[in-house]
């Protein structure tokens, strides 16, 4: 049985923008060895997310405006606002992202595939995007191959 475990760091250069990591998953599949299993990856961060979806340009246009109207960075006026934009007794800080904390939730953290014969199984125009919703930021993606 072959493990293998990387972590990559993902440089976002907007506050809400969609990178395209499949070709970091196919790269880790292909050195891992594995002809049978699985890859996993999961996002550490609470205000990102990892999307699976047609690796199209108006799709990655349709979905940021999407998920901005459901969970507004700012709430409209009038509205009740976000309890989590506020100081934070807990820890003394303030937060002021609970809209891409939100996007995060709607989107997933993680994501898995099978590997058939070396190669990740990806359905039609399948493309794994990791999402920045709290940019610009440094961020860590962790890949797990397991099989034989």
């Amino acid at each position: 049985m072959i493990f293998k475990f990387e972590r990559i760091e993902i440089v976002s250069r907007k506050e809400f923008e969609m990178i395209d990591i499949t070709p970091k998953l196919d790269d880790l599949v292909s050195r891992s060895g594995v002809h049978e299993g699985i890859v996993l990856a999961t996002t550490g961060h609470t205000s990102s997310s990892l999307l699976v979806t047609e690796g199209v340009e108006c799709l990655e246009r349709d979905i940021p405006e999407h998920l901005e109207r459901i969970a507004p960075k700012n709430p409209p006026d009038g509205s009740y606002g976000w309890y989590h934009n506020r100081y934070l007794d807990f820890d003394g800080r303030l937060g002021y992202n609970a809209g891409d904390h939100l996007k995060s939730i709607l989107g997933g953290i993680q994501c898995f595939f099978p590997i058939d014969q070396g190669q990740i199984v990806f359905g039609g125009r399948q493309r794994v995007y990791f999402v920045e919703y709290d940019g610009p930021l440094a961020r860590t993606v962790f890949l797990q191959v397991i099989g034989q």
